[in-house]
């Protein structure tokens, strides 16, 4: 299995479904069946794609009856390929994604004995919701490693936990508004204008900008985060650093 290719159960918990409405789906003709390899069946970024239009389709008001019609009319006006192109681009993560695999005690390690037993509970249970890790049995499989470690820093150099929480909370939410600042710029000034369904001829070109769009939006996002930083800490601690005492080199 790739990084681009799910089993079910992962596909699911991606798109924010069940196994059983991806079963359904795919009997009902929405959903394209997964490349079998022996009896596994593995599912690509066109099929994640696809639930998520599905479920937003839901969301609007169409009825599973609509969403086939629209779907398959929209398959039969134009190449089955670029159709599959632009659902991939649409369901492909911004970023890569190295999943990490631990023991709790393992985790716990981690934290220096930073936090005691109804804290790191607590903190477990924040990062479950936050879709940074899941815990199945005594094996803790963590999706985002970058946000866990920079938690257990933060920890360890004496920030609360729940501080770290809070924050992170606020900065999912912060983030997010980001995120539809860049979509409804695309959406207002390109894909609107298109109508719908979205001509056959024009689907090439929102594939090329949806995969350009990333990058680029990461990029500016980097820049801001950087100058924000820079200007922040000059701010905030730079005064205070200026005021470490400087001790006098003893003379031999």
């Amino acid at each position: 299995m790739t990084t681009n290719e799910y089993r079910i159960d992962d596909l699911a918990r991606l798109a924010k479904t069940t196994v059983r409405n991806v079963r359904a789906y795919q009997d009902r003709g929405l959903l394209q069946p997964p490349k079998r390899v022996g009896r596994v069946g593995f599912y690509s970024q066109a099929h994640l794609a696809r639930l998520k239009l599905i479920n937003d389709l839901l969301d609007r008001g169409y009825s599973l009856a609509n969403i086939r019609e629209l779907i398959s009319a929209w398959e039969l006006g134009q190449d089955v390929s670029e159709l599959l192109g632009l659902e991939e681009a649409l369901g492909a993560p911004w970023a890569e994604h190295s999943e990490e695999i631990i023991s709790i005690d393992q985790l716990k390690e981690r934290f220096f004995n930073a936090m005691d037993e109804g804290e790191i509970i607590h903190a477990l249970q924040s990062a479950i919701e936050l879709g940074i890790l899941e815990i199945n049995e005594n094996r803790v499989r963590v999706f985002e490693p970058q946000l866990l470690n920079t938690a257990i820093l933060l920890t360890n150099s004496g920030v609360p936990m729940e501080s770290i929480i809070k924050a992170g909370r606020e900065l999912r939410a912060t983030v997010n508004v980001i995120a539809q600042l860049f979509v409804d710029l695309v959406t207002k000034y390109v894909m609107d204008p298109l109508g719908e369904p979205i001509p056959s001829d024009k689907v090439g070109e929102l594939t090329e900008l949806i995969s350009k769009l990333r990058p680029a939006a990461k990029a500016v996002l980097d820049v801001e985060i950087s100058r924000a930083l820079e200007e922040v800490i000059q701010s905030e601690l730079g005064e205070r650093f200026t005021r470490v005492p400087i001790q006098e080199a003893k003379r031999a």
